[in-house]
């Protein structure tokens, strides 16, 4: 038994086992509460971050994710003096829940007080090359199934107009993408109908009766309601003038607004308090859409009061189109047509050298080109760029003009450049110094029967005619005025063009761009 004895341990040994192991238990229960801890403080932070500064979702993220609700965007406003904040204010104040965007071309100076909420977001278009892409896409900012675009100074009043124009947007689901709600102010809102034809560089409002109110188009403060995906795949979803370059893209994909029979109040009438602040944006505002019009190709605006406007070349500025290659200007490789205000003014050209080539005693007629649009729409063909006159070599002595300019270009009077042309033994009269489109003056003579010239192009209709087509000239519309031209002109465009030509038509050089191809 003293050996079993021996080999016991002492009653303290089982003591300090005990505590050890405690201890070590102890020691592992901290440590693992000190990781909860700092990853709990770590998450804490992360999601105060979010909270602070919103990370807006990829576009990949945006498509099938969207959430019911509305998204309130507000667009656009001044910078210099605005009720942006206010506004904002209004709309959280009644659903606080709600989200609001507010879009910016860069961050405004003054900057915008906003309300300092989770749900309130200022976005900014600008790119900056240490930020990710999807910071400058405002579709990702957007994560409701509705997006409201509201202008600013909108106040919201105690009712559930949003809510009413979703119920509203439902029942008009099949008849219009759109449902919008005016602004009382001093503008009232116009319901239109907008045409636009971007062959013809071309956008035309026309006015809607005041019981119409489902149009293309408005005029005036407005709140509009759409589904979130429709904006965002518009190719300029924002662009400033906001509803004037949503309505253009809108009408060329055949979507209509309904005018609801509610409306919003004004914060403030009027919004700018200072008549320099209103100088500034109306500056701005023609800026904006001038740029607009020039971005989507538009230069003749017809407004519904059917004045006009014109935002392409001038006698001031430079022809809309470069240098012509292969016959072939560059407008047809885009699907359009020469642009309306080039037409406009090789009219005016053409029509001025016909006045001078007669009242100088000058035969000339309609040639090539111009004569086959004069058979086929009294007019510049569509698509051409430039007016052919045939004119008698022995009479170019007879005009002054022509005679000062075998020595040189002139400008006459009315800024019309008269020159010998740099590639061959013709003329050529220029819109302006600034602005090339032309009209070209061939001289021809008679030789044994038959009508010829010195110079010759590389084009099949540009051939010897015998003389007795000029014998005599007979006068046909053209332009807007009556022109001269070869009589039986049929048989003479098809010696030159081919037969059946006034019928069929076809661009320049069919080689490089046919029209077939269009249709």
């Amino acid at each position: 038994m003293g050996a079993l004895e021996r080999l016991d341990p002492p009653p303290w040994a089982h003591k300090m086992r005990i505590t050890f192991c405690q201890s070590v238990l102890a020691v592992a229960i901290v440590v693992n509460l000190l990781i909860l801890y700092y990853i709990s403080r770590l998450q804490q932070r992360v999601l105060h971050r979010h909270r602070d500064h919103p990370q807006p979702r990829s576009p990949q993220q945006h498509g099938n994710q969207l959430r019911s609700g509305v998204t309130v965007l507000i667009r656009e406003f001044e910078d210099f003096e605005n009720y942006v904040p206010n506004v904002v204010r209004g709309f959280i104040k009644q659903r606080p829940w709600l989200p609001v965007v507010v879009v910016a071309d860069r961050l405004p100076y003054p900057p915008l007080v906003l309300p300092a909420a989770p749900n309130v977001q200022l976005m900014v278009l600008k790119p900056a090359p240490d930020k990710p892409a999807q910071v400058f896409r405002p579709e990702a900012y957007v994560k409701t199934e509705y997006v409201v675009l509201v202008p600013d100074g909108v106040k919201v009043d105690p009712t559930s107009q949003l809510e009413q124009m979703l119920e509203e947007f439902q029942v008009s689901q099949g008849k219009a993408e759109m449902v919008a709600v005016p602004v009382q102010s001093l503008s009232p809102l116009q319901c239109l109908n907008l045409r636009v034809n971007l062959r013809e560089w071309t956008a035309e409002y026309t006015a809607v009766p005041p019981p119409g109110k489902l149009c293309t188009a408005l005029k005036g403060d407005a709140v509009l309601l759409l589904r979130t995906r429709d904006l965002f795949n518009l190719s300029l979803p924002l662009a400033k003038p906001l509803l004037t370059s949503l309505f253009i893209q809108t009408s060329l994909r055949g979507w209509a607004v309904r005018v609801l029979d509610l409306s919003f109040s004004a914060l403030h009438q009027p919004l700018l308090t200072s008549s320099h602040n209103q100088w500034k944006a109306d500056n701005l505002a023609r800026s904006q859409r001038a740029q607009l019009f020039r971005d989507f190709g538009i230069k003749r605006l017809v407004l519904e009061d059917g004045k006009e406007q014109w935002f392409g070349c001038s006698k001031e500025t430079a022809r809309c189109f470069g240098t012509i290659h292969d016959d072939t200007p560059e407008y047809l490789y885009q699907g359009r047509w020469t642009p309306p205000c080039c037409l406009r003014a090789l009219r005016e050209t053409a029509k001025y050298v016909i006045n001078i080539l007669e009242t100088s005693g000058v035969r000339y007629w309609l040639e090539g080109g111009t004569l086959l649009g004069a058979a086929r729409y009294q007019d510049i063909i569509p698509w051409d760029y430039d007016v052919d006159l045939g004119i008698y070599l022995e009479d170019v002595p007879n005009c002054e003009l022509l005679r000062s300019a075998e020595s040189g270009s002139i400008v006459d009077e009315k800024g019309f450049v008269w020159e010998k042309a740099v590639e061959g033994d013709f003329y050529r009269v220029q819109y302006s110094e600034h602005n090339h489109l032309h009209v070209d003056l061939w001289p021809f003579y008679p030789k044994n029967g038959l009508m010829t010239k010195d110079t010759w192009m590389d084009h099949r209709q540009d051939v010897e005619f015998p003389e007795h087509f000029l014998k005599p000239l007979v006068p046909v519309p053209f332009a807007g005025f009556l022109a001269l031209a070869p009589n039986n002109y049929r048989s003479f465009l098809e010696l030159k063009f081919g037969e059946g030509v006034i019928e069929n038509p076809e661009y320049p050089n069919p080689a490089m761009k046919s029209m077939e191809s269009v249709n």
